[in-house]
Parts: structure tokens; C-alpha cells; sequence
């Protein structure tokens, strides 16, 4: 059934309950250690939050590097490109000067014999005086294809260098990037050991426990005050809702931007970006590049950002529901904003007036059901 954010909505759980547990991932088998003995439940939750907490820390660092590798790999190519312009008027310079240099050699220039050999050998020294100015052009234009030739060749030197720079910084940064995969991937496999390593009936205690806590956090939140009334959207908030919604029920991968499935800021930057204004990419950039926002004066289209880091960012709703991709092994959903610890918000349209004429948007079915967005395979591969 669809249902209106204008209507009264329960409190869902960001995390269901998974009946059995998760089956031997290839390769992974050897590495998984024994159900946990005697260590209670809630500490296991804790544990594997906090395991949750460091992937997702980890995955923003990695496309972050992602964004820095696209743009060093721009400017290589445009340095790569200005080396190559300037080589060719090196060349033709070097011509020019090997060209002047046979001229004056020769005599052969546009004139025949040279200005100073016509000096010498005429028979009227008064005319040959008259024309001194062509001596004059003659060493003019032999400075000025000396002094372009020079300049050319600085010129290029310079860009090889720049060139030769960007280049290095891009070998580092595809370096670095590989680092952190390799991080973000041994993160995932703790999290997929820890929880084949658990029975069904830990499993539906964790997932009691996480939806017990989120819904005290969010009656909190809301008792608190600190969350503001009804506000509409701008025109470009909406269309950022609208595209984030059409994306429920898509998979979590870590790295992933769309279209078939999104990490938590791949999902925001996109939503976005499809409303015709591109804000940055990572979690960490969006807060903090983009204006601040109090929650009191929060509106649907802000992005809500979560843990001391800024390391997790869901898009705002309305009425205390945010639209998000959650974490590994789950799915694009509807959540209570106080479904993670929040540190702020942020407005990618500052000064953009809000909508006089809003209807809040459908909710798509299956958004708020738990049961499909529990402890699935947090191992499955980045695009």
C-alpha cells in the first residue's frame, strides 16, 4: 500500500532480521572464526556497527581518491596535449631558424644577396645607404625567430615538466586508490566472517536489538524539538526526491554511483545531480563544501550527514524521514532520520525558494519493510 508523508508513519527499522545465517562466500571459508562464545548479543551489535561504520569510512576515502584520479587524469591529458602544441612550434621554429640561417649563408633570401653584401658590391654607396633599413628588418627578423625559438623551447621544457608532474601524481593516486580497496574489501570480509559466524537466533536478536535502539533515538530526536516543522522543497529538492525514491529496493556497493546501484553518496550526489545541480561526491565533500543547515530549518532535499567523520549521508524527506543507501548487504530504503548517530545537514540549494504549491511524495512500496534490507552479503563487488 502507498502511503503520504502527510499521513502518520510508523518508525521503520534501517536493519531486518536474516533467518539463517549468510552462506560461505568463496575463498573466505578458512578466515571465519567460530560463533562467538559467550559474548552477548548487544556487544556483537556493537562490534559489527562499528565494523559497519569503519567499511563505509573507508569506501568515502576511496572515492574520494576516485574523484582526485579523474581530474589528475584530466589535466595529464590537457598538459599531454599543450606538450604536444608546443613541441610542433618548436619544431617549426627550429626551421625557421635553420631556414634565416641558409638566407643569410646564401644570400637567397626574398631580396637575393643580402642587404650587407648588396652594401659592399654597389656601385652607388649613397642608394645602398638609403636602403640601410633593410639591414635593420634583416637583424629584426632574425631576433625575432631567435627569441620566438627560445621562448618555444622554454615553453616546452616547462610543459614537460608540468607533464612529467601530473603524471607521477597519477601513478600515486591509482597507488593509493588500490591501497584502499584492498582496505575497504578486508573490512567487508570481517564484517561477512563475523556474521556467518552466527546463528539465526543471534541474527534476529541483532536485528531486535538495532531497530529497538533506532526507534528510542528517533523518539528522542523528535521529542527533543530539535527537528523543525513541516517546510516545502525547492523545485530542484523535489526532483532531487523524486530520483532518489525511484532508486528503492537498488543494492548497496560500495563505490557504486548508479544506475543499478549506489553507495550513500553516490546515491545523494546523483539524486543531485539529476535535479540539475552537481554537488561533490563523497559524504566528507558535500559537508564540507555545502552550506550548513540547523535542523529546525531542515527541509526535504537536504542532505543529512551522520558520524563524527561525515562519514555516511542520507537525502531529507520530510517529517523526519530521510531516503538512503544504508550499508553493505542492504538496500536502497526509506529510514528514520535518527537511524545513525547525526552530526548535521547541509542544503546543495542555498537560496533557492521553497515550493508554494507541495504535495509530499508517495512512498514506494516495500520503502519502510525492514525484511528485505537485513544482514545480507556485504561482499558483493564495486562497479
Amino acid at each position: 500500500m502507498r502511503g503520504r508523508f502527510r499521513r502518520s508513519m510508523g518508525t521503520v527499522a534501517l536493519l531486518g532480521a536474516a533467518a539463517v545465517a549468510l552462506p560461505a562466500a568463496p575463498g573466505y571459508a578458512a578466515a571465519r572464526p567460530a560463533a562467538p562464545p559467550d559474548i552477548p548479543v548487544s556487544e556483537l551489535l556493537t562490534r559489527l556497527q562499528k565494523l559497519y561504520q569503519q567499511t563505509e569510512a573507508a569506501t568515502e576515502a576511496y572515492n574520494a581518491t576516485e574523484e582526485d584520479l579523474k581530474a589528475q587524469a584530466k589535466l595529464s591529458k590537457k598538459l599531454d596535449g599543450r606538450l604536444k602544441a608546443a613541441r610542433a612550434n618548436l619544431a617549426e621554429g627550429r626551421a625557421d631558424a635553420g631556414r634565416l640561417a641558409r638566407e643569410q649563408y646564401t644570400g637567397s633570401g626574398p631580396g637575393g644577396l643580402s642587404p650587407y653584401v648588396q652594401f659592399l658590391l654597389s656601385k652607388d654607396p649613397e642608394q645602398a645607404l638609403d636602403r640601410g633599413h633593410l639591414l635593420k628588418e634583416a637583424a629584426g627578423h632574425q631576433a625575432d625567430t631567435v627569441t620566438r625559438l627560445a621562448g618555444s623551447a622554454k615553453k616546452a621544457d616547462k610543459l614537460a615538466t608540468e607533464a612529467k608532474r601530473a603524471l607521477d601524481k597519477k601513478k600515486s593516486l591509482a597507488d593509493k586508490r588500490k591501497k584502499q580497496k584492498a582496505k575497504v574489501e578486508s573490512r567487508l570480509r570481517e564484517v561477512e566472517a563475523m556474521l556467518s559466524s552466527l546463528s539465526a537466533d543471534q541474527l534476529a536478536e541483532l536485528s531486535r536489538l538495532e531497530q529497538a535502539g533506532m526507534k528510542d533515538a528517533q523518539k528522542a530526536l523528535l521529542g527533543s524539538g530539535k527537528l523543525g516543522g513541516p517546510h516545502a522543497p525547492s523545485e530542484e529538492g523535489q526532483r532531487a526526491m523524486a530520483y532518489a525514491l525511484t532508486q528503492v529496493g537498488k543494492p548497496y556497493v560500495w563505490g557504486a554511483e548508479g544506475p543499478d546501484s549506489f553507495d550513500c553518496s553516490g546515491l545523494t550526489s546523483q539524486a543531485w545531480a539529476h535535479a540539475g545541480k552537481p554537488i561533490p561526491r563523497t559524504s566528507q565533500e558535500q559537508w564540507k563544501q555545502l552550506p550548513h543547515v540547523s535542523l529546525r530549518e531542515l527541509r526535504p532535499g537536504d542532505l543529512v550527514i551522520y558520524f563524527p567523520g561525515a562519514t555516511h549521508v542520507a537525502l531529507y524527506l520530510g517529517n523526519g524521514m530521510v531516503v538512503q543507501a544504508p550499508r553493505p548487504g542492504a538496500e536502497v530504503k526509506v529510514s528514520p532520520i535518527a537511524a545513525n548517530p547525526l552530526l548535521g545537514a547541509v542544503r546543495p540549494d542555498e537560496g533557492a525558494p521553497g515550493l508554494k504549491d507541495y504535495t509530499p511524495p508517495e512512498i514506494p512500496d516495500g520503502a519502510q519493510d525492514g525484511s528485505d534490507t537485513g544482514y545480507g552479503d556485504p561482499t558483493a563487488p564495486a562497479n
